[in-house]
């Protein structure tokens, strides 16, 4: 890897802890959710049968990622051919779009200053934007295990995944990634909506986000150990305990922020109604205070320093 792509690489970090994501700017993610809407309503609906639909839902799952690739290849070739500094600029552009460090980070203190505010109506509502279950009853310890889980989750699919495929293949593969994570969180649920339409999106999630995972649950331990003492407590129980969650790949995580801070996250949970219970991850020890957010957004950017580090150096080392 040369200078100038490792310097557009670390471009792409600045960015996004600096901008994160103005609403008031167009985003590819935004993008992608409304063609995925489009594509539901319109061919999806008439759709008869099971097979139909897992049809369908193949489709969207390699056609979405594919050109979403091209898109940014073809548009990164053209800027080039115009003048190299505008292909430059043009790929921290597009790579910035890709990450969500900054405003995962921005939500969570949101809902970390309405709990010290004792405002718990607001967190709720904070805390209903970075997760899917229903929020509208939770108490304030349920409050915080749910954004513990966010932000432990999304350091994986919104961080380290990102850069990861960034590294890999530079903005079209990360881009392509993005596309399939945006399919996985709209239509990658179990229930009779989504099950066949949705199955190749969440099965193409759980491979692309194998790595990772597992690198992001190896960057929590090493934040852990620098932040807080607890490296070998975090990577011992995201081992013990990965596996105990429903995705092949959120349980590392989620398993690795709960041994570094000492606490315990999985339980009973809520979606659109319906009940359903997690295994514990982690032992119980500490209580879920909301004094612990400020905490794990510590380790995730410990984690996520640790990731680009190691990503950088793995690439100078091939280059």
């Amino acid at each position: 890897m040369d200078s100038l792509l490792g310097l557009k690489f670390l471009g792409v970090c600045l960015l996004d802890v600096v901008v994160g994501d103005p609403r008031c700017l167009p985003h590819p993610v935004r993008l992608m959710g409304c063609l995925i809407q489009l594509y539901e309503q319109h061919v999806v609906g008439v759709c008869s049968t099971a097979s139909a639909k897992k049809g369908v839902g193949v489709i969207l799952a390699i056609g979405l990622p594919v050109g979403c690739f091209w898109m940014v290849q073809l548009c990164l070739e053209a800027a080039e051919n115009i003048h190299a500094m505008l292909g430059g600029v043009l790929w921290i552009l597009f790579g910035f779009t890709t990450l969500a460090a900054r405003d995962l980070w921005d939500h969570a203190t949101c809902v970390y200053r309405a709990l010290v505010e004792g405002e718990l109506l607001s967190a709720r509502l904070a805390v209903s934007q970075v997760v899917g279950r229903d929020t509208t009853h939770l108490s304030e310890p349920d409050i915080v295990r749910a954004t513990l889980e966010s932000v432990a989750e999304n350091s994986s699919d919104g961080i380290v995944a990102p850069l990861f495929y960034l590294a890999l293949g530079g903005p079209p593969f990360a881009m392509a990634y993005k596309a399939v994570n945006t399919l996985d969180s709209m239509i990658g649920y179990r229930n009779a909506r989504y099950e066949d339409f949705g199955w190749a999106s969440a099965r193409l999630d759980d491979v692309l986000n194998w790595i990772p995972a597992r690198l992001t649950a190896l960057g929590m331990s090493l934040a852990a150990a620098v932040r807080l003492g607890q490296g070998r407590s975090a990577w011992r129980i995201a081992w013990r305990d990965a596996r105990k969650h429903p995705s092949p790949n959120s349980g590392w995580p989620e398993a690795a922020m709960a041994g570094a801070l000492g606490i315990q996250l999985g339980g009973v949970n809520a979606y659109g109604g319906r009940i359903e219970e997690r295994a514990k991850l982690g032992d119980s020890g500490v209580p879920l205070q909301p004094s612990l957010i400020p905490l794990a957004l510590q380790v995730m950017e410990l984690a996520s320093i640790a990731i680009v580090l190691m990503l950088l150096a793995l690439l100078m080392g091939l280059a």
